[in-house]
């Protein structure tokens, strides 16, 4: 059972409808070269503080939550369908690239001819 949104006494805005409204504002206002800006000035405090080690080990991390959520929520099988889907399109794609070759070919000798 989830909990309704919490109000402000008199019935205004929840926290989160408030927050939207403002980001919205500050969208319309600065644009989005503004969060870029932003970004970039974070991304960069961050270097500065932690160093390129601090990226690999959270990436690290990351990759590695990420994937143990990703079995567990689809467990092996999911693998094996993905994997066939792969092998699937890329011979797809093997097939296609040999008729555009052959095409191309057949176009080079037709030209010569011509």
């Amino acid at each position: 059972m989830t909990t309704p949104p919490k109000r402000k006494p008199g019935g205004g805005m929840t926290v989160r409808e408030a927050g939207q409204k403002g980001g919205e504002t500050v969208k319309r206002k600065y644009g989005p070269e503004f969060y870029e800006q932003i970004g970039r000035k974070g991304g960069e405090a961050t270097k500065a503080a932690h160093g390129h080690e601090f990226y690999e080990t959270i990436g690290k991390k990351g990759g590695k939550k990420g994937g143990e959520a990703t079995r567990d929520r689809y467990g092996p099988s999911f693998y094996e369908e993905i994997g066939q889907k792969g092998g699937q399109k890329v011979k797809q794609l093997i097939e296609e690239g040999k008729k555009a070759a052959a095409a191309a070919a057949a176009a080079r000798d037709d030209a010569k001819k011509g």
